[in-house]
């Protein structure tokens, strides 16, 4: 099962990610005020057991210090690390700097995390930041981008550590994934593949060539 739960500042998508049977969880991105995903998690008796990050920026990372009382560990790929612990780049926009805690789980290329039944495997897919990943379920049939990819968008890489060419590298690489796949990203709705594909001007362009 795949919540999706919008916080912060930006309202970026945090996801709860749960087995229903086992009950065991993890949360993704949670990006500011947790209040409504502690409601959430209650209501919904889930035991979390990791934070997973799909980058640094600040708008998916600022609630990992509010998490701390679940004493689960935090993960994030290496090369965001130094860009969580300096702020997440919230200076750039003029907010303030929030506290994370240290990430002790190396979220790299082919490593998967347990959810009960459920499996999170990490897609290295660099662009936004260096250090973006995704996190695919072929159980759920889902691919949570980050900032990654959109519904209609890619995430944008005129922020420091932003590379296009390494952007169009990943979202090719996420084409070769089933059609059917669910996509549930950092911002705004979810979609699937196939609808990204046909509709979505930079997939469009990448998948013609």
């Amino acid at each position: 099962m795949i919540v999706q739960i919008p916080l912060g500042i930006l309202e970026a998508n945090c996801y709860l990610v749960y087995d229903e049977a086992s009950g065991a969880g993890v949360i993704v991105d949670p990006g500011g005020d947790t209040r409504p995903l502690r409601q959430e998690i209650n209501r919904r008796g889930v035991s979390i057991k990791a934070i997973l990050n799909t980058h640094g920026h600040f708008d998916h990372c600022a609630g990992n210090a509010e998490l701390g009382s679940f004493e689960v560990p935090l993960g994030i790929h290496p090369a965001d690390q130094d860009l969580l612990a300096e702020g997440g780049g919230a200076a750039w926009f003029g907010f303030p700097t929030v506290p994370t805690m240290q990430p002790t789980l190396i979220l790299t290329e082919g490593f998967e995390y347990p959810v009960g039944s459920l499996r999170l495997r990490v897609l290295e897919t660099p662009g936004h930041t260096p250090g973006s990943i995704c996190l695919y379920s072929s159980e759920e049939n889902a691919l949570l981008t980050g900032d990654t990819l959109f519904a209609g968008g890619i995430g944008r890489t005129d922020l420091p550590g932003g590379d296009p060419r390494a952007l169009t590298a990943s979202l090719t690489r996420l084409l070769t994934l089933p059609p059917e796949t669910i996509i549930y990203p950092g911002h705004g709705p979810t979609s699937t593949l196939a609808q990204e594909r046909h509709h979505n001007p930079w997939l469009r362009f990448i998948a013609a060539r």
